[in-house]
C-alpha cells in the first residue's frame, strides 16, 4: 500500500492521452489506481490504457470523449460505472491554447470567433459538464469523491496573445472556488492546480511557439530562452511528473482538507 493509498481509487482523466494528461494517468496507476484516459484521440487512449496496464498492472480502459458534448461526457461516467462501479476521482484535463492577437494591425494572427468559441467550449465548457455529470454520480456515494480541475498561472496573471486561454484558466479559478461551496456538504472535494512553465508537451509544439512569439514581437529563440529565465525561481520549466505527483497528493486522503483552493505549480513563477 503506497503512503498515498490510492489503491483501486477509480479516476477519470479527460486530454489522457497525451501530454500532461498521459503523464496524470501514468502517476495515478502508478500509485495503484484504476484509470479510465478518456479523450478524443481514440486510438492514441486505448495505447496508453494498454501500456498502463503493461508498466504498472491493475485495471484500466480508454473511452473517446469529447467534453464539448453532453451526450459524449454522460457516456464517459457510463464507462466508468460500467467498468468499475463507481467513481472516485474526475481530472479536468482537457485544453487548448491558441495564441492570438486581440488586434493584429498585420492581420495575420488575430484572434477570430471561432477560436474564441473553440477555447472555450474546451477550457471552460468541457469542465462545466464534466464536474457536473461526475458530481451527480459522487453525490450519491456515501465516499464522496474528489474534482480536480487544470488551471493554469496564467488564469491569475493574464498573458499576452492568450487572452482567450487566460481568460477560461482564469474562470477554473472560480468555478473551483463556487462548486468546493456547492458541493462541500456533500462529501465533493473539489480543488484546482496551476502550472506554469512546463516543458515541451502539444501545448508547445512549433505552430504554438510561432504563434507565441509572434504575437509577442520576438523571435522563437528568445521566445525558448524566455521559458527558461522568465521570472521563474528556480530557473526551469516544470517536469510533467511534478503536476502529475500534485495531482495525487491532492486526489488522496492525506489532502482531505483541502478543497476550494488552486495550488500553484510554477517554480515560484509570479508573472506571464
Amino acid at each position: 500500500m503506497s503512503w498515498l493509498n490510492l489503491e483501486e481509487k477509480v479516476a477519470i482523466v479527460t486530454g489522457g492521452a497525451s501530454g500532461l494528461g498521459r503523464a496524470v494517468c501514468e502517476g495515478l496507476a502508478e500509485v495503484g489506481a484504476r484509470t479510465i484516459v478518456a479523450d478524443v484521440d481514440e486510438e492514441g487512449a486505448a495505447r496508453l490504457a494498454t501500456t498502463l496496464k503493461e508498466q504498472f498492472g491493475g485495471e484500466h480502459i480508454a473511452t473517446r470523449t469529447d467534453v464539448r458534448s453532453k451526450a459524449s461526457v454522460e457516456a464517459m461516467i457510463q464507462s466508468a460505472l460500467d467498468a468499475f462501479g463507481t467513481l472516485d476521482i474526475l481530472v479536468n484535463n482537457a485544453g487548448i491554447n491558441i495564441p492570438r492577437l486581440l488586434v493584429d494591425p498585420a492581420g495575420k494572427e488575430e484572434l477570430t470567433e471561432d477560436i474564441w468559441d473553440r477555447v472555450v467550449s474546451i477550457n471552460q465548457k468541457g469542465p462545466f459538464l464534466c464536474t457536473q455529470a461526475a458530481a451527480r454520480l459522487m453525490m450519491k456515494s456515501d465516499k464522496g469523491g474528489v474534482i480536480i480541475n487544470m488551471a493554469s498561472e496564467s488564469g491569475s496573471e493574464g498573458s499576452e496573445g492568450q487572452s482567450v486561454y487566460a481568460a477560461t484558466k482564469a474562470a477554473l479559478y472560480n468555478l473551483t472556488r463556487s462548486w468546493a461551496k456547492e458541493l462541500g456538504k456533500h462529501n465533493v472535494r473539489v480543488v484546482g492546480i496551476a502550472p506554469g512553465i512546463l516543458e515541451a508537451t502539444a501545448l508547445r509544439s512549433d505552430e504554438y511557439e510561432r504563434a507565441l512569439a509572434y504575437t509577442r514581437g520576438i523571435t522563437i529563440e528568445t521566445l525558448r530562452t524566455k521559458y527558461e529565465e522568465a521570472s521563474i525561481p528556480l530557473g526551469r520549466s516544470g517536469k510533467l511528473s511534478e503536476v502529475a505527483g500534485t495531482v495525487c497528493f491532492l486526489a488522496s486522503e492525506r489532502a482531505g482538507y483541502i478543497h476550494g483552493t488552486v495550488v500553484n505549480v510554477s517554480g515560484g513563477k509570479s508573472r506571464a
